[in-house]
């Protein structure tokens, strides 16, 4: 009985361990591009500049604001910017950010992701019809969910770039009635790796122990 309830015990713990978590995080309120949580650097893409702005929680509050975009129908998907930060020991890996876009900001934005911090894949484009009000100027929450290819690797990484306009050769500009603009701001906070943390093979197996206690106490 008492080797029954310590391994199921230690089965519900282990099933709770298994929920996502967050892995690293960029929360920006140091004014650093050193992650808050975890063990991880953001760093800029292509010439792009970088500040410290009033972030998506309001004033008194701080995210990322970069600028130095690309010329107009120059430069697609290579300025942005870049967050490494190891996966190692999970799978289920889910990006998810807060970005806001100037006025004259680009539109479209493309992730890439890595496992070996040398070649990148297009994993995801964010786009939207841009608007006289209510697109620029305004604050996005971006997800996104990776295959199994970006679990457990200790070189992960994902870059958030500049993109043209869907179907076009140019950037068009976050609010209708503005100009694209190389001086347009993309803004970026919270930003955040999360997967689920994978037992270890005793673990598992423990796991497995329990629930065939289980049935058999059911029997």
């Amino acid at each position: 009985m008492r080797l029954s309830l310590t391994v199921t015990s230690m089965a519900l713990a282990l099933g709770t361990a298994a929920s996502a978590d967050i892995i690293t995080q960029w929360n920006f309120e140091a004014q650093t591009l050193l992650a808050s949580t975890g063990t991880g650097t953001a760093s800029l893409v292509g010439g792009v500049t970088n500040t410290f702005a009033t972030g998506f929680g309001g004033t008194g509050t701080f995210a990322m604001n970069t600028t130095n975009y690309a010329a107009q129908s120059t430069g697609d998907r290579t300025r942005g910017v870049q967050f490494i930060g190891s996966t190692a020991g999970y799978d289920s890996i889910t990006l998810a950010w807060n970005e806001r876009h100037s006025n004259t900001s680009a539109n479209t934005v493309a992730v890439f992701a890595t496992v070996d911090g040398t070649n990148w894949s297009e994993v995801q484009v964010f786009t939207f019809t841009p608007a006289a009000t209510g697109t620029g100027d305004t604050w996005y929450s971006r997800s996104v969910t990776l295959s199994g290819t970006y679990a457990n690797s200790a070189n992960f990484g994902f870059r958030v770039l500049a993109a043209f306009n869907p179907g076009g050769s140019g950037y068009l500009a976050s609010r209708s009635t503005s100009t694209y603009g190389a001086s347009g701001t993309l803004r970026f906070d919270d930003v955040t790796i999360s997967g689920n943390l994978v037992p270890a093979p005793g673990a598992a197996a423990l796991v497995g122990l329990a629930g065939l206690i289980a049935r058999r106490r059911r029997a």
